[in-house]
């Protein structure tokens, strides 16, 4: 146990968790519902937690551990998370372990000693390692102060990450009833809460619903207009920023890392495809680099603790809102601006609804796949407040446009697109179903291509009646159309729309339409508007881009050493201060060891570990 909890004088579990949150973690206060669960927990009960990525949930179950007798046994879904949260807990001074593949059976068999000894404040465990009966029997042996269900989502059939290995976590409760559990995640609509909290057995846990709102991202999503030339533009506004890309494909994803490579950018690919060797080497890369770019499918993520990830980029339409909110939630963690870009595509929605409308999954299943996407698509196709609809999807009321989204830098307007819909769908109908928008387009275009007059279309009523419209604002149209419900995509997968039942009271005149108006996208635009990269004068900046030059200089000397720090002893940067820190460093300029102490993210091992150095690089350039 950490030589916060030496003293005298007994203190409540709050009071002795305050202490710990202090001298550990070298924050002075706790954050939002943070000390109401802490406090919880720390007392015996269990809790249901939902809070956002970076809102400090580790806290809710680490304090605990360290205020209860015993040793916190923490289940994680990934290796690479358990070994990123170890290694910042060692720094702090925490006895943490975790038992995974990577140890051979000698290292392993040390840390079982060691839990069973005592010698332990948490224990990092994967699921399927934890319902061995080996690990049960270790339990048994052991002082155990509580189970943390980390990622707790997957469990649920309902959640973006489903894994069958968490269905076997309730025989915590029937062996250990007596044990607090506290099952944490960042996502979970009310369906999944429910689906959580009755396959974990925790129906009678308080539930801890803290705000999804992450304030510090600004959300964007853009229709796609040369897709590679809106990311190029996207990252050269960003030059020192560590960022995530996620493709849909494997191929999709070499091509683009290899594309940003050759544009001089460091981008690595990460996905399944690789071998392992290069996937790992890669991931450590980003991991315990700075300004490194990764390019994935979205099995990269979700173990990742790296808080200083300044943008995340969706190239493809993500699965659900779900899943959105999870991946974006992978930036700004430190609590400092980033930035959510969506660049989105008619071939993304087609896409998508066929993959929903094609499964073999049972009626009940597909349908809330369905709802899903309605959701989604419905966020895409939005002229509200990006953060209002999101969080509305969640079940939270945020009171008035945010002022950091697209839809508020530039307000989308609508119109009566009744008529437009009305042209748009009976192109469909008269090409006879069986076309892509392409020649749609191009048909009411008036455009007498070899196709278009091979298939007799320059001969059919709707060949030119709507010349009003260029080919983007067409696509936009038909991108509608489709995410509204009105047309869908060919189940055989050619390529083709066809009319669904919603089209006729429109064809009919029974029924009116209301469409956006894309905003203009040409890639140079700057002022209040936005770019076709997502980037515009008025974006809210990090607080490294507002500094001036000698402040620059500072936080640049201490980013120089704290990589240092971090590459002789083998660990990410973030480890040994967050950027936040960093910058609370450059603002305040501590002069003396005590005065630095008092920053957030000081405590006392750190300081003690770390203070000379980076105080010595304080007073050489101020």
């Amino acid at each position: 146990m950490p030589d916060a909890l030496t003293q005298s004088a007994p203190l409540s579990p709050l009071e002795a968790a305050q202490k710990v949150l202090r001298d550990v973690w070298g924050y002075s206060a706790f954050r939002g519902m943070q000390a109401d669960i802490v406090e919880h927990v720390a007392t015996g009960n269990d809790a249901l937690v939902l809070m956002p990525t970076g809102g400090g949930k580790s806290l809710c179950y680490q304090i605990p551990a360290l205020v209860r007798p015993g040793v916190g046994i923490v289940v994680s879904p990934l290796i690479a998370l358990m070994r990123d949260q170890v290694d910042a807990l060692r720094q702090l001074g925490v006895r943490a372990a975790y038992l995974n593949s990577t140890l051979d059976w000698r290292e392993a068999l040390e840390v079982e000693r060691a839990c069973e000894r005592g010698d332990l404040d948490l224990l990092y465990v994967a699921p399927e390692r934890l319902v061995t009966p080996r690990f049960l029997e270790l339990l048994e042996r052991s002082q155990i102060a509580l189970f943390a269900l980390d990622e707790a989502h997957c469990v649920s059939q309902w959640g973006h990450d489903f894994r069958p290995e968490y269905l076997q976590l309730s025989i915590l409760h029937e062996k250990f009833p007596e044990v607090p559990r506290v099952a944490l995640t960042a996502t979970a609509d009310a369906q999944t809460r429910t689906d959580i909290a009755n396959r974990l057995g925790l129906t009678d846990a308080r539930l801890f619903l803290a705000s999804f709102d992450r304030p510090n991202i600004t959300y964007r999503v853009v229709a796609k207009d040369q897709e590679r030339r809106q990311l190029l533009d996207f990252l050269r506004r960003r030059p020192e920023d560590a960022g995530i890309i996620y493709c849909l494909s494997r191929g999709k994803v070499d091509a683009i890392a290899q594309y940003l490579k050759d544009q001089g950018i460091d981008a690595l690919p990460y996905h399944a495809g690789l071998d392992p060797q290069t996937r790992h080497g890669n991931q450590e890369r980003f991991i315990k680099g700075e300004g490194v770019v990764m390019v994935a499918t979205v099995a990269f993520g979700m173990g990742i603790d790296k808080p200083n990830v300044r943008f995340v980029v969706h190239m493809d339409l993500p699965k659900s809102l779900e899943a959105y909110y999870q991946e974006t939630g992978r930036g700004g963690r430190d609590g400092l601006p980033a930035e959510a870009l969506m660049l989105y595509g008619f071939s993304d929605v087609v896409q998508l609804r066929q993959i929903v409308e094609s499964s073999d999954s049972p009626p009940a299943f597909k349908r809330t796949e369905r709802q899903k996407l309605e959701a989604l698509l419905g966020f895409c196709e939005t002229a509200r407040c990006r953060r209002q609809t999101l969080l509305t999807y969640f079940g939270e009321e945020y009171p008035q446009p945010c002022g950091k989204c697209d839809t508020c830098f530039e307000p989308v307007q609508t119109y009566d697109g009744t008529v437009v819909a009305q042209k748009a769908l009976s192109a469909v109908y008269r090409t006879g179903q069986r076309f892509g928008v392409g020649h749609l387009v191009d048909v009411l275009r008036g455009v007498a291509t070899d196709k278009v007059t091979e298939k007799g279309h320059d001969r059919i009523k709707t060949f030119g009646c709507g010349t009003e419209f260029g080919k983007q604002e067409w696509h936009s149209v038909f991108r509608q159309l489709v995410a509204h419900g009105y047309l869908c995509a060919d189940p055989e997968g050619h390529g083709g729309l066809i009319l669904t039942d919603a089209a006729t009271p429109v064809l009919k005149g029974q029924e009116n339409v209301r469409l956006r108006r894309d905003p203009s996208a040409s890639p140079g635009r700057s002022g209040g508007g936005r770019s076709s990269g997502g980037g515009s004068s008025s974006r809210p900046r990090a607080a490294v881009s507002n500094l001036s030059p000698e402040d620059d200089a500072l936080w640049h000397a201490l980013k120089a050493l704290r990589l240092e720090l971090a590459r002789e002893q083998g660990v990410p940067p973030y480890v040994i201060f967050h950027d936040a820190t960093l910058m609370e460093m450059v603002q305040q300029k501590p002069q003396e060891l005590d005065e630095l102490g008092t920053l957030p993210g000081v405590g006392a091992r750190k300081l003690e570990r770390y203070g000379e150095y980076f105080l010595d690089v304080i007073l050489t350039q101020s």
